[in-house]
């Protein structure tokens, strides 16, 4: 693990890294989910890697890279940027899970690999906005106590109030004209029994983007890890097909 500085213009972050393969190319970058961290995402990935260079990153607030203030899905799309400028990696692909799927769609690489990716704005559960809206009335009463962290959603509880504030800022985004505007390949892989992100939702993004390929496969939202193998070698395919 290693650790880089880098300036943008909405400040200076500390990004943890994992680089691995002697390749110097193709080049991958591979993009973690919400709650989720590099090294989850190394485990799944690495030992089918071999053919590439690979980089792993956590993304600021996750994992070992810090964060102090609320920050967008675009904020940390320039943040992304700036490390790979920071570390003269210039992906053929970048890789992105859920959360980390909205990103890479923004950093628009030659080819986009999305895992269960957020962006499609869907209806909330009954519980959930009920709630929401107890959090939103008694915010004044509650403070940052037990009561108030009960309300949260799983994803948010125990976290940092920047983090929170994150969170409500990226969780509606709906990312339909960004996806949309996608003209480079994509390959789209989707667990058949995600919760997280509905199976209506890959179908939609891969409707979205016009030059996607779409790929059911077993699983829920952390499919990847049980299908590792299937989608680097289709990485693989995509990358030479397109060289």
């Amino acid at each position: 693990m290693a650790i880089r500085s880098v300036k943008t213009p909405i400040g200076v972050y500390d990004i943890s890294y994992l680089l691995e393969g002697d390749a110097p190319s193709p080049k991958i970058a591979i993009l973690h989910g919400w709650g989720a961290n590099k090294e989850l995402m190394k485990n799944a990935f690495s030992r089918y890697m071999g053919g590439f260079r690979t980089l792993y990153i956590d993304l600021p607030g996750f994992g070992a890279s810090k964060n102090d203030k609320a920050l967008t899905t675009g904020d940390y799309a320039q943040i992304t940027a700036a490390a790979l400028a920071a570390l003269d990696f210039s992906p053929s692909a970048i890789v992105g899970h859920s959360f980390g799927g909205k990103i890479a769609a923004l950093l628009d690489p030659p080819l986009l690999i999305l895992l269960g990716s957020a962006g499609i704005v869907e209806p909330k559960p009954v519980l959930v906005r009920m709630k929401i809206a107890l959090a939103k009335r008694f915010k004044r009463v509650l403070g940052g106590g037990a009561l108030r962290n009960m309300l949260r959603t799983k994803d948010a509880r125990g976290m940092s109030e920047n983090m929170y504030e994150t969170l409500k800022l990226v969780v509606d985004e709906d990312f339909s004209n960004e996806f949309a505007k996608r003209e480079k390949p994509t390959l789209i892989f989707w667990g058949k029994d995600d919760r997280a992100a509905s199976f209506k939702s890959g179908e939609t993004i891969a409707a979205l983007i016009k030059r996607s390929v779409f790929a059911p496969l077993e699983g829920d939202h952390f499919f990847f890890i049980a299908n590792a193998e299937t989608i680097v070698k289709s990485i693989a395919a995509a990358l030479s097909e397109n060289r």
